[in-house]
């Protein structure tokens, strides 16, 4: 989606929203840099002073983030994903854990009873490229492809808010899944792959009760080992919201 240039008296408000649809878009994914500001200034036909304050209410929003001599980064895809990690910022790794366990837990129930062959055939491609990202030892491919799997589950529940939470929980909890996983991948990893493969097959059975059994069975793991960690709490740096154990 280009950017369209900027001739109406609201200029901020206007600039604000066009980036805005940008993010939600998927234009500026979550992680990406924006384009510079003379880039922004150019490209939109407003004046600089503009393009700052825009950016700056979108910084102060949470959905951008500026970093010191590098530039400006999505760092959420609403205003919505932007609460939800201020929140997190303040829970503890099992608070968050538990609270997306929740949502993963009504998201396969409702996949099995409401599922489309499109729906399968985003479970199996995301299933098979974790797999290939394991046997590869691709760490970044293979939290991509997990996150992936599981936002595929929210999304064949065909519930928007459902998936639209789910998704910023995602987003927020990233970065801290990139530090616990590391390299090389954890061998606990591989105890659930059959676990992956259950929740779709029960997905694809149409059988409610045994994807929220499936889901139980592989979330139990993960809230185990979240409990072993020895750093859980408000404010812990580092911490993460998922697990070696759960992956996801």
């Amino acid at each position: 989606m280009p950017l369209r240039t900027t001739a109406r008296t609201n200029l901020v408000d206007l600039v604000i929203a066009q980036m805005e649809s940008l993010i939600a878009d998927g234009e500026w994914p979550v992680g990406a840099k924006i384009p510079a500001e003379p880039q922004l200034v150019e490209q939109l036909s407003v004046g600089r002073n503009t393009v700052r304050e825009a950016v700056r209410a979108l910084v102060h929003t949470g959905m951008l983030e500026p970093r010191q001599g590098d530039g400006t980064y999505v760092r959420a895809s609403s205003g919505l994903g932007a609460a939800v990690q201020r929140r997190l910022r303040e829970a503890g790794d099992l608070e968050a854990y538990e609270v997306r366990a929740s949502l993963e837990r009504d998201a396969a129930r409702y996949a099995a009873e409401r599922r489309t062959p499109e729906d399968l055939d985003v479970l199996r491609t995301a299933l098979a490229e974790r797999g290939r990202a394991w046997e590869a030892g691709d760490i970044d491919a293979f939290i991509d492809a997990d996150m992936a799997f599981h936002r595929a589950v929210a999304d064949a529940a065909h519930n928007s808010v459902l998936a639209d939470l789910y998704g910023h929980l995602s987003d927020a909890l990233r970065s801290t899944l990139q530090s616990v996983v590391g390299a090389p991948v954890p061998e606990a990893v591989r105890h659930q792959i059959g676990a992956h493969q259950a929740i779709l097959d029960a997905i694809e059975a149409r059988d409610p009760a045994a994807a929220e059994s499936a889901v139980l069975a592989h979330l139990a793991e993960g809230m185990a080992a979240l409990r072993e960690r020895p750093l859980d709490g408000p404010g812990a740096d580092d911490a993460d919201a998922d697990t070696p154990a759960s992956a996801h």
